[in-house]
């Protein structure tokens, strides 16, 4: 056998092998870059090699402390031709922590081809809490008062403002919250494209969401999961939520599709999701 034709035997095999893969886009969290991925991505070529993936290399650092919406825009103008692509067989977001928002912003936005958004420890249902960062970021503020600050115009300016949810200041936020109160379809301020939101959410096929009790960020633990504190600081489930209930934004309707799929990782650290092989092995490797 000639050396050209086993040349081009081999791009042939190659052809048939990566043919009908997903594209794997990866989000970092914050105050990380692409490189947080970079295992991952590994294990993704590890199982099946020529798998298309993107790490987005943007916002990295200090830059993810950036307004939520500015994010999205640029990410989306980045990765938009994948996400939109219909000839091809879809794609796959894996997101962690704030990158989980992020990307849950794209799914709401774009009309998208995502067949499954895995969301690592992600605070999707907000967050309230005096995490390391909080206290490293703003160490002159409390979670019980951070709300004077992240409730007012400057405040919505800084990406942790966004997704910031007092319990104890509903009215604040649904009236202040530029990003996750209009996610959520609770903004004061109705949004008139809110019923296009709903239906691009609701072209994703699976929602894997992934959390555990001992993150040691993402407070409560439990908004990995859509759970969220009420006004005493008790956690209620995604189904006891009040947008989960009047199915504001789809998540009802996709969790009676049987689309939700939840998993709980005790031990692991805020810092560690992307360097355990067992949350791949459950959360991404079935999806690809």
């Amino acid at each position: 056998m000639s050396a050209a034709y086993s040349a081009l035997l081999l791009f042939a095999l190659s052809g048939i092998v990566t043919d009908g893969y997903k594209h794997v886009i990866f989000m970092h969290g914050i105050l990380a870059g692409p490189s947080e991925f970079d295992y991952f991505n590994q294990l993704v070529q590890q199982y099946r090699p020529g798998t298309p993936t993107t790490q987005v290399n943007l916002y990295n650092k200090l830059d993810s402390l950036v307004n939520m919406w500015t994010q999205v825009e640029k990410i989306n103008g980045t990765i938009h031709s994948i996400l939109t692509n219909t000839s091809s067989e879809g794609t796959v977001l894996v997101c962690f922590s704030q990158g989980g928002l992020i990307c849950r912003a794209l799914l709401a936005t774009v009309q998208h081809n995502v067949q499954t958004f895995v969301s690592l420890s992600a605070p999707l249902a907000g967050q309230f809490g005096d995490s390391i960062y909080l206290r490293l970021l703003f160490p002159n503020y409390l979670k019980d008062n951070i709300y004077k600050l992240f409730y007012t115009n400057s405040g919505q300016d800084i990406s942790i403002g966004n997704y910031w949810n007092d319990p104890k200041q509903g009215e604040l936020f649904k009236n202040f919250s530029t990003f996750l109160a209009v996610l959520n379809n609770q903004s004061s301020v109705v949004n008139p494209k809110s019923h296009e939101f709903r239906d691009n959410f609701l072209r994703l096929k699976n929602l894997v969401l992934a959390g555990g009790p001992d993150d040691g960020v993402i407070t409560p633990w439990q908004a990995s999961h859509f759970g969220m504190y009420n006004a005493s600081e008790v956690v209620l489930p995604m189904e006891q939520q009040e947008w989960y209930l009047n199915d504001a934004f789809g998540l009802k309707t996709l969790n009676f599709q049987g689309g939700i799929h939840t998993y709980t990782f005790p031990g692991i650290q805020h810092r560690h999701w992307h360097a355990e092989q067992k949350v791949f092995e459950t959360c991404i490797k079935p999806w690809l």
